[in-house]
């Protein structure tokens, strides 16, 4: 007994010895490594809470010192028309420009500088092109104070300068952003250039942002006054738009835009009576039937009329999984009398108010990150209300441009390569038999971009 006694008690020391080994070999091979992951997630996690601090105590130390930081960017956009049916070895009669569009062109060369000081911002941006021969111009230039209410939710902001006019999403789009080449033409048109002189007001909270302008209602693309103001009366513009998600993956995007502003008619100068000698048998000799008397005629006051617009966007993302994303947007604008770009809206001139109606709907699909494809659809009439005499009868006439941009896209870094084909409705021609058809004005363009 006594023997098996001791036996017993040499076993239970050597399985209490045992025991705390066999725990020590099992926490070491099972918790371990979720203890390690967990350590690595917090020591990650810690490191990121001190560079978020290191970069906020940055940022209070510059504020509080009244230290600037300034930040350059810019872009180039070189594009190749390869092919224009409108192209013609010839120059224009009226202006002597070249009538051929089959060349290599720097279509945008933008250089910015972006300065903030404290609640300060300013920001002045430079755009170089050949599209109409060598000009260097400023495209944006402004000052602004912005208070972030909360950091990312929240934020008042008030700039004034050269700045962007709040309308519509593609006069927003920034242009090395945007898949196609060109805005629709109802944009182009309406708001030629996207930049005028006057005072922005922006307020953002969550999901909703509202801006509102006071501007001369002349923009830089404006083919009459651009960057000057001929009336004394304000353009007032704004935009109030949305940006919510709807399901993991989709995110929904919208807008209602508005303009109410002067147009300006120039007046005409006094004329005095004349001759004039018409040949009119080509003889060269001045016969007494040949001379006609042009009487004089009184100087003509400038003039002021109404002009307004209001649109509307919409725009929907959806993530396809490692595909990308795949998007639609659309856009919707009626204007009178507001025409600045394209045909000059006139209505003391017509006799008549010049309605004017666009929209485009267009679709992007991403190809992983290397590429893109998508195509857009856009149709814009300067007057709705166009007529045409045609013997003793007075019919209508269609006015509509429309363009079906097709285009396919690489991508590389800050670079991308995009390839577009535009099908152009153009309705200035004129038949054999003297009435309006549309002009051939497809084009094929490649253009390289390059952000830095």
């Amino acid at each position: 007994m006594r023997t098996l006694a001791l036996g017993a008690v040499a076993l239970a020391s050597l399985a209490s010895a045992a025991s705390p080994a066999r725990a020590d070999d099992s926490a070491a091979s099972g918790p371990a490594p979720i203890e390690g992951g967990l350590q690595a997630a917090v020591a990650q996690q810690g490191a990121a809470i001190e560079a978020l601090r290191a970069l906020l105590d940055s940022a209070r130390k510059r504020f509080e010192s009244g230290q600037s930081l300034v930040h350059l960017s810019g872009f180039l956009q070189v594009d190749w028309v390869v092919y224009d049916q409108a192209s013609q070895d010839q120059v224009n009669g009226s202006t002597g420009a070249p009538l051929n569009e089959d060349r290599f062109t720097l279509r945008r060369g933008h250089l910015r500088a972006d300065v903030e000081k404290g609640l300060l911002q300013g920001a002045l941006e430079i755009d170089a092109n050949t599209t109409s021969g060598p000009q260097v111009r400023p495209i944006e230039a402004d000052v602004g104070f912005r208070w972030p209410l909360r950091a990312e939710t929240s934020s008042i902001g008030v700039t004034v300068g050269l700045t962007r006019i709040p309308f519509g999403y593609e006069v927003q789009e920034l242009d090395w952003v945007r898949p196609f080449l060109e805005r629709a033409t109802v944009l182009q048109a309406l708001f030629p250039g996207e930049f005028d002189l006057g005072l922005r007001f922006n307020v953002r909270y969550r999901f909703v942002d509202w801006a509102f302008a006071m501007m001369n209602g002349s923009p830089i693309g404006s083919k009459v006054f651009p960057d000057l103001d001929p009336a004394a009366a304000k353009e007032i513009i704004g935009r109030v738009s949305i940006d919510v998600p709807i399901a993991s993956g989709i995110r929904f995007q919208a807008g209602i835009s508005g303009d109410s502003g002067t147009g300006f008619h120039a007046g005409t100068p006094a004329t005095k009576p004349q001759l004039e000698w018409q040949d009119q048998n080509g003889s060269g000799v001045v016969e007494p039937n040949e001379i006609i008397a042009v009487g004089g005629s009184p100087a003509t006051r400038s003039q002021l009329f109404h002009r307004f617009a209001v649109g509307g966007d919409a725009r929907l993302f959806v993530r396809l999984g490692p595909l990308g994303d795949f998007s639609l947007r659309t856009e919707v604008v009626d204007a009178v009398n507001l025409d600045r770009g394209l045909e000059v809206a006139d209505p003391i001139s017509a006799g008549r108010d010049l309605r004017e109606v666009g929209w485009s709907a267009g679709a992007t699909q991403e190809l992983t990150r290397w590429a893109m494809i998508g195509a857009r659809y856009d149709l814009y009439n300067p007057d709705a209300d166009a007529s045409q005499q045609r013997g003793v009868n007075l019919v209508p006439v269609d006015r509509t441009y429309a363009t079906l941009a097709l285009v396919a896209m690489l991508r590389y870094a800050q670079a991308r390569l995009l390839l577009e084909y535009d099908v152009n409705r153009n309705p200035l021609g004129i038949g054999a038999n003297g009435a309006p058809t549309t002009l051939a004005d497809n084009a094929l363009t490649l253009r390289t971009q390059l952000v830095f």
